[in-house]
């Protein structure tokens, strides 16, 4: 069984900074893409920012030049350092990986159950 928790979320005034972590845990043979996504009320999850196994990075652009996705491998853990917070970006995150665990030959995508962002004007 594989577990993958966020942590990080709160409130902020806009133009603050939030650094969002997610472990993932189990019998994890391998990960693959990591990554962020986010759902604001009322509205569709949307991808944040991706990293592949090799750091190979990629951002939607209303993020891009504000947040910046990475990974420690060693510890099974991606972050999302989020800077010049918008009240637009107020949504709960929730972490994604693609990975194999010991037990099953194919990879699967993982989700962690979110962490909410509230950015107030």
């Amino acid at each position: 069984q594989v577990h993958l928790v966020e942590s990080g979320g709160g409130s902020v005034q806009a133009g603050g900074s939030l650094r969002l972590s997610c472990v993932a845990s189990g019998s994890i043979f391998v990960i693959n893409a990591m990554g962020w996504y986010r759902q604001a009320p009322g509205k569709p999850r949307e991808k944040v920012a991706g990293i592949t196994s090799g750091g190979s990075t990629n951002y939607a652009d209303s993020v891009k030049g504000r947040f910046t996705i990475s990974r420690d491998n060693a510890k099974n853990t991606v972050y999302l350092q989020m800077n010049s917070l918008k009240p637009e970006d107020t949504a709960v995150y929730y972490c994604n990986a693609n990975l194999r665990v010991l037990s099953l030959p194919n990879d699967r995508a993982y989700w962690g159950k979110g962490t909410l962002v509230t950015v107030s004007s």
